[in-house]
């Protein structure tokens, strides 16, 4: 049996996914603790670092989801660029990565919160990037080269560009997160407690729309539709 690179592509994809689905589902169900006032806050702030722990891997997911899905996409033929810019396209992501991770590392810090305004301001250039180019594709405006029955490949970067909108505001949040225990350290403030109760609503809700977005997104790929 000869093991090709689409199929090599497929797996690490499929994994990528799986971790971007199940990181989100730990991160959500440790937020019930992060967010509990009736807990010390020392307790609390290892569920925080339990919950950054797990979403470290449903990020590494996300970003890795992105050039795993342009490399097959040129090996289909969809993109249409040869092989030779697969390289640097790979160099840009890694990079990306690395930045992610370098937040993670320093994500009680201010450089931490710094380089994650970074990670952020990369997805506002990024994000409207993928929904142009989904959309005009689906059009039959390119620049993608589909048809009938491929259809199904710009509609999964059209989706995928939508999640990373729900997941900016999630990052939102658990940003805030550093900035509002370190408050909540100098002794009870009700203000920042009605503020991470107020946030993590809007996040639990956030997520489940998330859930939805990202079920497609592998439906999508995975039975191609149209």
């Amino acid at each position: 049996m000869i093991i090709g690179e689409i199929e090599v592509l497929r797996w690490l994809h499929i994994l990528a996914m799986v971790y971007w689905l199940g990181g989100e589902w730990g991160v959500f169900q440790t937020s019930y603790n992060v967010v509990n006032p009736r807990l010390s806050l020392d307790e609390r702030r290892r569920h925080m670092e339990t919950a950054y722990r797990i979403d470290i891997l449903a990020r590494t997911g996300i970003i890795l989801l992105l050039p795993l899905g342009l490399h097959m996409g040129t090996l289909y033929g969809f993109v249409p660029l040869d092989r030779a810019w697969l390289a640097p396209m790979w160099g840009v992501f890694i990079a990306w990565l690395s930045l992610t991770w370098a937040a993670f590392f320093q994500r009680e810090t201010d450089l931490g919160i710094r380089l994650t305004k970074i990670d952020e301001a990369l997805r506002y250039i990024l994000i409207p990037a993928l929904l142009i180019v989904g959309v005009a594709s689906l059009l039959d405006q390119g620049p993608l080269a589909v048809g009938e029955g491929t259809l199904w490949y710009p509609a999964k970067i059209t989706v995928y560009g939508l999640m990373l909108v729900i997941g900016l505001g999630l990052r939102f949040i658990m940003r805030a997160w550093t900035t509002r225990f370190r408050r909540l350290a100098e002794g009870p403030n009700p203000r920042e407690e009605a503020a991470l109760k107020r946030e993590i609503a809007i996040g639990r809700g956030l997520a489940y729309v998330y859930w939805i977005g990202i079920a497609s997104a592998a439906f999508l790929g995975a039975v191609k539709p149209f």
